[in-house]
């Protein structure tokens, strides 16, 4: 691998740089914006740093490919000639390999300190005009940084293999693909309904009860079957009312249990029913203890489905501090609440990445039954991006 670091007034003429040298293969690593010349921080020319790569083997075998035949002609024409200078070759070819690992090592680990010392670039104006439409649009949403600099050097490198002349649509189209391809080992939808039992599971305040009278409201209105409801919320009153009222406007049975024997002996008397939505204790998530609490009460066997609810209004790392707290309990998918009080929706993107789980429901009002959303891949992404 050859890399290399080119310094220009502008992208184009950056890419013209490496054209001429390294062609119409080379990669474009990253770039950044810098500041040289001036006086005291004055007058400084805006210079455009680009570090971009090219694997010799490659062009080497693509350029082996065109002569093949021309070698082959000559080799054939001189016999004698070709044993002596292909045992010779053969002996220089070794030399070079060894030359180029240890070459590769090297330009790899200069490569390395480059990229650990470039922070991802914030500044737009060395963009072309539609990738400052997409990073405008990304920070809005607060996508995380990182992951916005690495979409955006995708992105950068997609323009240019378009010879700098594809349109918004285009790149958002590309956008599109890299988000949806991020998430294509998670799985995404609501309830199965190969499961008895529905637990949600969350921290206090992000609408547990709520979306959970929702998805029982769904199963009786849409899917006509017979439900019931289990309490384990027996620290606040309130939770158990606003349940028993939900439970009465659908005309369902509702079982308050304060341990695991309680817990067992509803499920017994409510066996007859097709599905049972059991609603948990909203506690603060820092207290691993509440968790033991969960796991003390509730039986979370194979008949089970469980989603961890999250309001999309919290921060990113406050969500994923959830997780880890819950992580212990067999989470099946994510639910996010209250996307009608945040008009931002990276923090999302950035949750499912780094807990590896998709959404089954999102929720946007207080409406019961309405205000949920099955969530799909696409449909995610679409958010996201929107």
């Amino acid at each position: 691998m050859k890399v290399k670091k080119f310094i220009a007034p502008s992208m184009q003429e950056a890419m013209k740089k490496i054209r001429s040298e390294m062609g119409n293969e080379a990669v474009i690593l990253n770039s950044k914006v810098s500041n040289t010349g001036g006086f005291l921080g004055l007058f400084a020319k805006k210079q455009i740093e680009v570090i971009a790569a090219i694997d010799p083997e490659e062009t080497d075998r693509k350029k082996m490919g065109e002569t093949r035949t021309n070698t082959q002609d000559k080799n054939n024409a001189f016999p004698k000639s070709q044993n002596k200078t292909g045992m010779h070759n053969e002996h220089v070819s070794t030399s070079i390999n060894v030359d180029n690992n240890q070459g590769v090592l090297k330009e790899l680990k200069e490569l390395k300190g480059l990229l650990n010392s470039i922070s991802t670039n914030e500044r737009s104006d060395f963009y072309p005009e539609p990738l400052k439409v997409i990073l405008k649009q990304l920070t809005k949403q607060e996508i995380n940084s990182s992951i916005r600099g690495q979409v955006m050097s995708e992105l950068l490198n997609y323009w240019y293999l378009g010879n700098g002349s594809l349109t918004i649509a285009q790149l958002r189209e590309k956008e599109t693909e890299i988000f949806l391809n991020e998430l294509k080992e998670l799985e995404f939808g609501g309830m199965s309904y190969q499961k008895k039992y529905i637990n949600v599971i969350g921290p206090t305040g992000v609408g547990k009860t709520t979306t959970l009278a929702k998805l029982a409201a769904h199963c009786v209105l849409q899917k006509k079957k017979k439900v019931a409801f289990i309490t384990t919320d027996t620290y606040r009153i309130a939770a158990i009312d606003q349940l028993k009222t939900y439970a009465k406007i659908l005309n369902v049975p509702i079982e308050v249990c304060y341990s695991v024997n309680d817990f067992k002996e509803a499920k017994t008397k409510l066996d007859k029913y097709d599905f049972i939505f059991i609603d948990t204790a909203g506690r603060n998530f820092l207290e691993s203890q509440y968790v033991k609490d969960l796991q003390t009460i509730i039986d979370f066997n194979d008949e089970m489905e469980t989603f961890l609810v999250l309001a999309a209004t919290a921060k990113p790392s406050d969500m994923i501090a959830v997780y880890e707290q819950f992580s212990v309990l067999p989470i099946n998918r994510l639910i996010f609440t209250k996307l009608d009080e945040t008009s931002t929706r990276g923090s999302l993107f950035e949750v499912m990445v780094k807990t590896n789980k998709g959404i089954a429901y999102t929720t946007h009002g207080q409406t019961v039954p309405d205000d949920i959303e099955v969530a799909t891949r696409e449909r995610i992404v679409e958010q996201i991006l929107r």
